[in-house]
């Protein structure tokens, strides 16, 4: 079949304006602010190399690296996220779509019977009629004025911020899972230690209870060491508790039933040197990685593009029509010669002298870029924020640590001492306990430390964006 031509005419100028049209919405990422790399100090050296992403492996602990790779297949958020990426891919795949003809096929097979009234004097047999069509239409919007070209651009845009979402799904997963596993880490170290200072009270009150039975000790030190123990012994159940609420969280991001990693946690792992040295790259670098600083780029584009949509309402819409097709009375005439049907029309689509509410649109397209815009600008002070405050954070917690092993190594030696004392009957029992209790509290606070060490890594790693190998 031969197209018309005046369709052939139609389709060129059609096809010469769609190449020379230039109406697109112009982006520029806005400017980062600028600011010092990140400053270290004599417990812990910042360097501006490259920040390690897998920053888990370097901690030389088998087991977090294998919860850690369980949860990036299997954790049902990043599944979720993964969805919704794909969702997004398909949406942009259908919008680029709309740079081609939409071509739909049709087809109609009737039979009729006039009335006598329509058709008198005609017989019965002839007032039958059978019709057959079939055909092809295409519709091809021509984008002059950079409708199309703005929605695709939009819409891929709107695909790499959902992209960079779930890298930042990944980043927050690696992270709590980490976190866990050192605040998990923690609680077992606490109770090692509330355990071990319950024996050596236990150990106490059977030492007092015998000078009372021979005849040398007082009540008052019996009461008093059974009261220090029953408050020792105190602090193992609600420990117990929160390290089985972690364990169960643990097993949760790994993509398990709350109570699968019970028995594999139980015991501690072999404890890890955190490093002194942390490769962070500098705020530059940290902000062309950051994954939310990329999502907020990328929907501020997005935004861009919908305002150069919007504004392409205020031209007219230009398309092309046409239609292929074969009708016939007999389905054997179908395809013949003499059965052919075409038709080609350019349209023109005049909502574009909506003028007032093609407006409001643009200004409601230009309010939601301008929010965009805050909100990318947010996101970079955020983040900046966000790491220089775990630099800081991980850089006390280290000298905590520090000042607290020294203190926890003094108050063992003075139970020690104070006991020795006791037993040569230098010193009264009242020193043994408040030792005894000095040093609980002691190794309680270190243990503590330790995490809060562990887990400001941990910050400072998520912050640099650690656990997204871009």
């Amino acid at each position: 079949m031969r197209i018309p031509d005046t369709g052939v005419r139609l389709l060129s100028i059609a096809i010469l304006a769609t190449l020379s049209a230039c109406s697109t919405s112009k982006y520029a990422t806005p400017p980062d602010p600028v600011t010092k790399d990140f400053a270290g100090s004599e417990d812990v050296k910042m360097t501006t190399a490259a920040i390690e992403v897998e920053f888990w492996k370097s901690l030389n602990d088998a087991r977090l690296t294998g919860l850690i790779s369980d949860a990036l297949t299997s954790n049902h958020d990043l599944r979720i996220g993964l969805a919704r990426l794909n969702a997004a891919r398909a949406l942009l795949r259908q919008s680029r779509l709309d740079y081609l003809p939409t071509i739909t096929a049709s087809g109609q097979a009737g039979d009729g019977r006039s009335s006598a009234a329509q058709l008198p004097g005609v017989s019965r047999a002839d007032r039958d009629a059978e019709s057959y069509e079939v055909g092809i239409d295409a519709v091809w919007e021509l984008d002059f004025f950079g409708r199309v070209r703005n929605g695709v651009r939009a819409q891929r845009a709107e695909t790499a911020a959902t992209a960079a979402d779930l890298a930042s799904l990944q980043v927050l997963v690696v992270g709590e899972l980490a976190r866990a596993y050192f605040e998990h880490e923690g609680l077992l170290a606490r109770l090692t230690v509330a355990r071990n200072n319950a024996v050596n009270q236990r150990d106490s009150l059977q030492l007092v209870q015998a000078r009372l039975d021979a005849g040398r000790g007082t009540e008052f030190d019996t009461a008093r060491a059974s009261a220090q123990l029953q408050t020792t012994l105190g602090r193992i159940p609600p420990l117990e508790a929160a390290a089985a609420i972690a364990e169960h969280r643990i097993a949760v991001l790994t993509g398990r039933a709350p109570d699968a990693l019970n028995a594999e946690l139980a015991t501690p792992a072999v404890a890890v040197s955190l490093p002194t040295i942390v490769a962070t790259g500098t705020p530059g670098e940290l902000l062309r990685r950051r994954p939310d600083v990329i999502a907020a780029e990328r929907r501020l584009s997005s935004a861009a593009s919908r305002v150069g949509v919007a504004k392409a309402d205020l031209f007219p819409r230009f398309s092309i029509g046409a239609t292929i097709g074969s009708q016939a009375t007999d389905v054997d005439a179908l395809f013949e010669r003499d059965s052919e049907t075409r038709f080609v029309a350019l349209g023109i689509d005049w909502s574009f002298l909506d003028i007032g509410r093609i407006r409001a649109r643009i200004r409601a397209a230009d309010a939601a870029a301008e929010a965009n815009l805050a909100s990318y600008e947010q996101t970079v002070l955020q983040a900046l924020e966000e790491a220089q405050n775990a630099v800081v954070s991980y850089d006390r917690a280290l000298r905590e640590r520090e000042h607290l092993r020294a203190a926890a190594t003094d108050t063992t030696r003075a139970a020690t001492l104070a006991r020795l004392r006791f037993n040569g009957g230098i010193t009264g029992f009242l020193d043994v306990l408040d030792a005894e209790r000095s040093q609980l509290e002691t190794q309680d606070q270190l243990a503590q430390s330790e995490t809060r060490s562990a887990t400001a890594l941990i910050a400072l790693y998520k912050s640099l964006a650690g656990g997204w190998p871009r």
